[in-house]
């Protein structure tokens, strides 16, 4: 098949166009665009979701950007301090619903962005979240109506509603330190956003069917226990319920490694499903024993009640025999095909030099567009493809309450990285992922953890190094 301007087009993910005479009106995109309108009070986690939602997206392909209208309103404040030398305070006082000056600007605050939001879309972007409160009918509908004015433009609403105590604590407590309150007597910051979210409580109005009976709207309760998702309709819509469906907040880590040495590793093939070399059964030993004793101390550190690790790894013998000396009556070990390697297609098992040597064209073409390049042969893979493979992994990886060890590949570490750092999809194809080398991922409120293993041949023993990727 021959890709040009006016045939099909490719298309991050797994999708093809078929473009047009006019180029420029389909912007190389498929269906419409979407805004995503977070709902809720202050401290129910919208930030925590829409950080999630933003990485899971921009992973799958789609451009995707987060407009916090909050930033905008301090911005605003420095601004206007600086003009008129008087400082803004945005107390508590400052949300109350009873102050028509202040409702004024955070209303227009609110549009300001949205029209940045919209303004962005139509320069190219897919997905544009707006993070804020959007706590009344009043607002939602004042949002509805301005993207009711562009074309291909559809609206999510994501609520998220939290009644459990001691998330809502440790979300007040993140406050805290936060732009708003960084800096200031902790006793007095807690009274003032207790204050604030009060003001917003008298105020609120939950999303209901009659509201707009045509809006989709998706509802998260205390972070995932429960969801209710109305009229959900378009592609991007559901990609995000199917997504925020499986989130959870159990304490719990993600281990990534490459299987062991392999003999075609020694060889420098790409491919293959060649076993261990000796060195690599040595690391598949010691990594048993350093997981065993990692998984030990963490639930002693937690206080985790949670069952054994699970170990995860693909289907090609090299990772399969990297798993061997896990104790099955210990640890859960399951083997899936979602894991392997990139297929090479009619390069399996050829060095890089002999790629270039019989196909010069496709080394250089691999080399011009790393990420979209697909091997040729039969089942020959891109990085497209292994994100689209890749995407139930990471959904049952968010489902999951349990610790988890994956050994796969380099071309599946780099996947998996990028989604766990939000590391943009060109650069995540030359991320150094060298053999002996193992990565911890702990969720935080805040974003992703990682901390970075190697195992010492000489030593004999796993040291944690800087935490570079």
């Amino acid at each position: 098949m021959t890709f040009g301007p006016n045939s099909w087009t490719p298309v991050p993910g797994a999708f093809i166009q078929k473009v047009g005479k006019d180029v420029h009106a389909y912007k190389n995109e498929i269906g419409p665009k979407a805004v995503v309108v977070m709902v809720g009070l202050p401290a129910r986690g919208k930030s925590y979701i829409v950080k999630k939602l933003k990485r899971y997206l921009s992973w799958l392909g789609f451009k995707t950007m987060v407009f916090n209208v909050g930033n905008r309103r301090r911005t605003c404040a420095v601004e206007t301090e600086i003009k008129t030398g008087c400082k803004q305070n945005h107390t508590s006082d400052f949300f109350s619903p009873n102050n028509s000056d202040a409702k004024t600007l955070r209303d227009q605050l609110a549009m300001d962005t949205l029209n940045e939001v919209i303004a962005w879309l139509n320069d190219g972007g897919k997905v544009g979240i707006l993070d804020a409160t959007n706590s009344t009918k009043e607002r939602r509908q004042r949002i509805i109506d301005r993207c009711a004015r562009e074309s291909d433009i559809n609206i999510l609403f994501v609520e998220s509603i939290c009644t459990d105590p001691k998330v809502l604590e440790r979300n007040m407590q993140l406050k805290l330190s936060g732009p708003d309150y960084r800096d200031q007597d902790s006793e007095a910051a807690l009274a003032d956003f207790q204050a604030r979210v009060t003001n917003y409580e008298k105020a609120y109005e939950t999303i209901d069917d009659e509201e707009d009976e045509d809006i989709q709207y998706c509802k998260i309760i205390n972070v995932g226990k429960k969801v209710i998702a109305h009229n959900i309709q378009t592609f991007l819509a559901g990609q995000c319920v199917f997504y925020l469906m499986n989130m959870n907040l159990a304490e719990r880590q993600i281990w990534l490694t490459r299987h062991g040495e392999s003999l075609d590793n020694q060889g420098g093939k790409i491919g293959g499903d060649s076993p261990l070399s000796p060195e690599g059964h040595e690391y598949a030993e010691a990594l048993a024993a350093f997981m065993a004793e990692k998984q030990r101390s963490f639930r002693c550190s937690e206080s985790n009640v949670q069952p054994q690790l699970t170990i995860w790894t693909s289907m090609l013998r090299r990772a399969v025999e990297t798993a061997e000396n896990f104790d099955p009556e210990e640890f859960d070990i399951k083997h899936m095909k979602f894991l392997n390697e990139i297929y090479a297609g009619v390069c399996e098992g050829m060095t890089y030099k002999e790629i270039q040597e019989k196909f010069p064209d496709e080394f250089k073409a691999r080399s011009a567009s790393k990420f979209y390049y697909r091997y040729p042969g039969m089942g020959g893979e891109s990085y497209c493809d292994v994100i689209q493979r890749l995407s139930p992994v990471i959904v049952e990886l968010e489902r999951t309450r349990n610790s988890v060890l994956i050994i796969t590949h380099r071309a599946i570490m780099r996947s998996l990285l990028a989604y766990f750092m939000d590391i943009p999809l060109r650069q995540m194809t030359n991320l150094e992922i060298p053999l002996n080398t193992l990565y911890c991922i702990e969720a935080k409120p805040y974003g992703n953890v990682l901390c970075k293993y190697e195992y010492s041949l000489d030593a004999k023993t796993f040291l944690q190094v800087e935490n570079t990727i």
